[in-house]
């Protein structure tokens, strides 16, 4: 069974998220509030996700280590329980660094090129 890998981008102004359907076909961008606003939302979204296409979600944090930022340090205590293996998605917390540049496929809603190759490289390592 192929599976959704879905990028969760914490930022200064927004928490991007990106999903898509294998290396190459994006089927979900959105710009969310910096935190969840119920400690349910993440796993809610994931298995939301799993469920609307049949698929299971495995999704990787972009986690930056040298960042001190509230928004992220935030972020990643509301998801700490979160983190594993369920039936209808896994997330794993991934050390982001920008990555080599990769084609410019998704468009609209700002920039995700960024997301897109940690994303590409985080769930098929």
């Amino acid at each position: 069974m192929s599976s959704i890998w879905l990028g969760l981008g914490p930022g200064a102004r927004s928490t991007r998220v990106l999903a898509m359907r294998g290396p190459s076909e994006p089927i979900l961008k959105a710009h969310l509030s910096l935190s969840p606003s119920s400690p349910r939302a993440v796993s809610a979204l994931f298995e939301a996700i799993a469920l609307w296409e049949g698929a299971p979600v495995r999704a990787a944090l972009a986690v930056d280590e040298s960042s001190t930022s509230a928004c992220q340090t935030t972020l990643y205590r509301d998801l700490f329980d979160v983190f594993g293996n369920t039936p209808l998605y896994s997330l794993e917390w991934v050390s982001y660094e920008v990555r080599r540049r990769r084609r410019a496929g998704i468009r609209g809603m700002g920039e995700f090129g960024d997301l897109e190759r940690f994303l590409v490289w985080a769930i098929a390592r």
